[in-house]
């Protein structure tokens, strides 16, 4: 079940988000000392409230037997814009469609929002990620490489209702 996540659940999706994307470091060699603002190292309790607080982004989890296994976020752009946040599922969840679920409800979260254009951003090097996003209809607009990252940003978009 997906629903929208209260501050009282901050603390386990921080969990769901690092654990998630630790798989992701590990498979690119990233590491807190060469990477320290990847999302497997930086999401903490204060990142998350004030996406929450400060920033109004919406928060959605998939639960199972009342614990949130999936988790992804919304932020509300200029020019009908919107972009996907950390959507992540947990490892020992994955490969059960709750990815799709939760993209799903995030583009139809991301239209009641007034959103035309969803968009994200990938470690360009992760292939396998970059053809499922693909196979979900968007489409890769570009790249950036930042001195912060020992890796490349790709950015993806999708027209919502095309």
């Amino acid at each position: 079940m997906i629903k929208a996540i209260s501050r009282d659940e901050i603390p386990a999706c921080v969990q769901v988000i690092r654990s998630s994307f630790q798989t992701v470091a590990d498979a690119f060699g990233l590491t807190a000392e060469n990477a320290p603002r990847f999302t497997a190292f930086a999401a903490d309790e204060a990142k998350l409230l004030y996406w929450m607080q400060e920033q109004h982004r919406p928060m959605y989890g998939f639960f199972e037997n009342g614990e949130p296994v999936g988790y992804y976020n919304l932020l509300r752009g200029e020019h009908a814009e919107c972009e996907l946040g950390s959507l992540c599922v947990l490892p020992a969840y994955r490969h059960r469609g709750i990815g799709d679920l939760l993209l799903h409800d995030a583009l139809e979260r991301a239209a009641a929002l007034h959103c035309r254009i969803l968009k994200l951003s990938i470690i360009e090097e992760n292939t396998l990620l970059r053809k499922w996003y693909e196979a979900h209809g968007f489409v890769h607009t570009g790249t950036q490489k930042f001195d912060f990252f020992p890796f490349t940003c790709g950015y993806m978009e999708i027209e919502i209702g095309a």
